[in-house]
């Protein structure tokens, strides 16, 4: 299994560089298993939003990517549920964070805007705000 960049991913869903669009399908063709860390996830719809997609064509773009027979991207769990969240309204970064503590019993944060888009979503696990 290889891991992807950001980059790799970034080229195959924005199609914005002719030649590396064109390479990374070529890649995602291959008869290889592709992976990637949340990391570089959280990373790609940094990227994304940075170049104008909407929320929408970004979910669109990750159901792709995860639907890819050759693509399963680490935590995967984890990752889907990010997305389910990120679908519903949360900030992508905090629906990650979120998803990675599942197996806790609680998170904890500052953050007020968390708190309501958790509880909005029923994330788990159960997020207070302090």
């Amino acid at each position: 299994m290889i891991a992807l960049d950001t980059n790799i991913l970034a080229r195959f869903l924005l199609k914005d560089d002719e030649k590396q669009y064109r390479t990374a399908v070529l890649l995602l063709q291959k008869k290889q298993e592709y992976t990637a860390p949340p990391s570089v996830l959280l990373e790609l719809v940094w990227v994304l939003e940075i170049n104008d997609c909407t929320r929408e064509e970004i979910v669109k773009g990750l159901r792709a990517l995860f639907g890819l027979p050759n693509f399963k991207p680490m935590e995967f769990e984890a990752m889907a549920h990010a997305l389910r969240w990120y679908e519903a309204g949360m900030d992508f970064g905090d629906a990650v964070h979120l998803a990675l503590c599942m197996k806790t019993t609680g998170f904890a944060t500052f953050d007020k805007d968390l708190g309501k888009q958790a509880r909005k979503v029923a994330a788990s696990p159960p997020v207070t705000v302090v």
